[in-house]
C-alpha cells in the first residue's frame, strides 16, 4: 500500500481480518489481538510506518518488519492480557487496513462487519500453546514476526525512514551517527585494553551511575493527572547501580532526554507482561508512566516502536500548579 505518515486508513471488518489469519490468529507471525477488535471499522491516521523495530528481548539490535504500521491513538489496553499496563503501540499489517480517499477523515466511525468466529480464536491464542499460564501478545511474538536482523550498514532503512515520513533527514543523520559511535565504543571494549577506551567505553550520552550495591527508593504516591518534573541527570544517576538499575528498573539514554521537563502523570503501573517469557509480573512498588513521554528512537536508529518508559518515583518531583 506504500503507506506514509499522515495517511488515513480504515481498519477492515472482523470477517475480512479473519480471512487473513492462520489457526493461531496470526499473519506472518504477528498476532491480531482481542484488544484490536474495538478499532474495526474505524478510520484512523498512520502515525509511523513500522518497517523496523528494536529487539528488547535478546538485544540483537534492529529487526525488519514487513508491511506494517502504527496508527495514531492505538495502544494496547491489556484488557485481554491480564490487565497488562505496558501500553504498547499496536502493529497493524497492511492486509488489515484499506486506504481512505483524500476526502476521508480520521477517527470517523464506519459500519464494521461482525464475525462471531474471530473473538474466540483470538482469546484462545492470548496464551502460549506450550505454557498456557503465560501470555502471548504482539510484544512476546515480535521476534517471530520480525525474524531478520537489520544491520546498521543497511542504508535502505534510512531512506525508508525519510520517505515514509517517520523522521526527517537531519534526525536520520543524527541517529545514524549515534548508532555508529555506540558500535565503535562496543568494539573498543572488546578489542582494546581499558586504558585506551574513550570515556570509559560508554554509549553516547555518557551516563555514569553513582552507586554500588543496594539502590535507594522514594515514594510520592503520585496520581494520574498530577504535574511532576523529571529530576536532573545527576540526581537520577545518583540512584542507579553500576548496571544502570534502580531496584531492577533500568534508566536509559532516551529517558535522560526528558530530564528537567514538567509533564503529567499518565498512570501508576503495577502489572506488565515479561516479553521474553510471557509471564505476568507484579511490581513490588508501582512505577509511573508520563503523558506523551515515549522512546523517540534517537539512540536506536529511529526505531518507530515508541515504547512507553517506566519511571521510579524517586526520579520525579511533584510540581505545585
Amino acid at each position: 500500500m506504500n503507506l506514509r505518515v499522515g495517511d488515513v486508513v480504515e481498519v477492515r471488518g472482523e470477517a475480512e481480518i479473519l480471512a487473513t489469519l492462520d489457526e493461531r490468529g496470526e499473519l506472518d507471525g504477528l498476532p491480531f489481538m482481542p484488544e484490536m477488535l474495538a478499532f474495526c471499522g474505524r478510520r484512523m491516521t498512520v502515525h509511523k510506518v513500522a518497517h523496523k523495530l528494536c529487539d528488547t528481548q535478546t538485544r540483537s539490535g534492529l529487526r525488519r518488519m514487513e508491511r506494517a504500521v502504527h496508527l495514531a491513538e492505538a495502544r494496547c489496553d491489556g484488557s485481554a492480557h491480564g490487565g497488562c499496563q505496558t501500553a504498547c503501540s499496536l502493529y497493524w499489517k497492511e492486509a488489515w487496513l484499506k486506504r481512505v480517499g483524500s476526502g476521508g477523515e480520521a477517527f470517523q466511525e464506519a459500519p464494521a462487519a461482525r464475525d462471531g468466529r474471530l473473538l474466540p480464536l483470538l482469546e484462545i491464542n492470548t496464551r502460549k500453546p506450550d505454557a498456557p499460564e503465560h501470555y502471548a501478545c504482539q510484544a512476546t511474538e515480535l521476534l517471530r514476526a520480525a525474524p531478520v536482523c537489520l544491520p546498521v550498514r543497511s542504508l535502505g532503512q534510512y531512506v525508508t525512514d525519510v520517505r515514509s515520513g517517520n523522521v526527517g533527514p537531519a534526525r536520520t543523520a543524527h541517529a545514524l551517527l549515534i548508532g555508529i559511535f555506540n558500535r565503535l565504543q562496543a568494539a573498543s571494549k572488546r578489542l582494546l585494553p581499558e586504558r585506551l577506551w574513550f570515556r570509559k567505553g560508554r554509549r553516547w550520552g555518557f551516563l555514569r551511575p553513582g552507586l554500588r550495591g543496594r539502590t535507594p527508593s522514594g515514594t510520592l504516591d503520585l496520581k494520574p493527572g498530577e504535574l511532576v518534573r523529571v529530576k536532573s541527570q545527576a540526581e537520577i544517576l545518583a540512584t542507579l547501580n553500576e548496571d544502570m538499575l534502580n531496584r531492577g528498573l533500568g534508566f536509559e539514554e532516551e529517558m535522560a532526554r526528558y530530564c528537567g521537563k514538567v509533564v503529567r502523570v499518565q498512570a501508576r503501573v503495577e502489572r506488565c507482561i515479561d516479553e521474553r517469557s510471557g509471564r505476568m509480573l507484579t511490581m513490588k512498588s508501582p512505577c509511573i508512566t508520563l503523558e506523551n513521554v515515549v522512546c523517540q528512537g534517537v539512540h536506536s536508529l529511529n526505531c518507530p516502536r515508541e515504547f512507553v518508559p517506566f519511571w521510579r518515583e524517586i526520579w520525579l518531583e511533584r510540581v505545585t500548579p
